[in-house]
């Protein structure tokens, strides 16, 4: 038995103290051994790019010295905007508008319907059926989706003034009030805008001159 024992080979200390440092490799060796990730599609350069630029036309229409330079930013984020439907949702949203502009908002808003079904995720649709639904007379129903019209864009002025309006024809002065600074704050260079808000304040806080 003590020959035996003495035949046992001794324990190696020093690889046993290294193994720990080799296991601190392993999980920058597991890195570097995974798949890189793909790219991003064309279609999600594309989009990301589009919201850059949207940021900084929204940077430069709160700048705009004036009102036909806001003009010409206005008119480059609405093309920006387009350019995030697909063209079946460009299709019906024109149809739909040529509809309201005839004064039939019933087949618009089979357009509009449509053209959310289609793509619920881009803010005009719903901007433009709160429009249709204006004209039918449903103003509940043309609030809701400009709330949602928000929720995906919180950016979009025209929504706002829209609310605004609605806001203020159900009585609720201050609420208006309120949704007009918020476009204004995007927008301070609309037409009219001042003289508006300051009659919508004259109406929520009363006439102090």
């Amino acid at each position: 038995m003590a020959a035996l024992a003495s035949r046992r080979p001794a324990p190696d200390f020093h690889g046993m103290r290294r193994l720990p440092a080799l296991l601190l490799l392993l999980p920058s060796i597991a890195l570097a051994q995974a798949p890189p990730a793909p790219p991003p599609s064309p279609a999600a350069r594309t989009a990301e790019a589009r919201r850059a630029e949207l940021d900084r036309a929204f940077e430069a229409l709160r700048s705009a010295p004036d009102e036909a330079g806001a003009a010409l930013v206005e008119a480059r984020i609405k093309a920006l905007w387009a350019q995030g439907a697909s063209p079946s949702v460009t299709l019906l949203l024109r149809r739909g508008v040529r509809n309201v502009e005839a004064q039939m908002p019933a087949e618009a808003l089979e357009d509009f319907d449509a053209a959310i079904t289609l793509q619920p995720d881009f803010a005009d649709a719903w901007f433009l059926r709160a429009q249709a639904y204006a004209r039918a007379g449903d103003n509940a129903a043309a609030a809701r989706d400009l709330q949602e019209a928000l929720r995906l864009e919180p950016r979009h002025w025209m929504a706002l003034l829209s609310l605004a309006l609605l806001q203020d024809e159900a009585g609720n002065a201050t609420g208006a009030l309120r949704t007009l600074e918020a476009a204004m704050a995007l927008n301070p260079r609309m037409p009219g805008g001042q003289d508006r808000l300051k009659e919508q304040r004259r109406k929520a806080e009363g006439d102090t001159t």
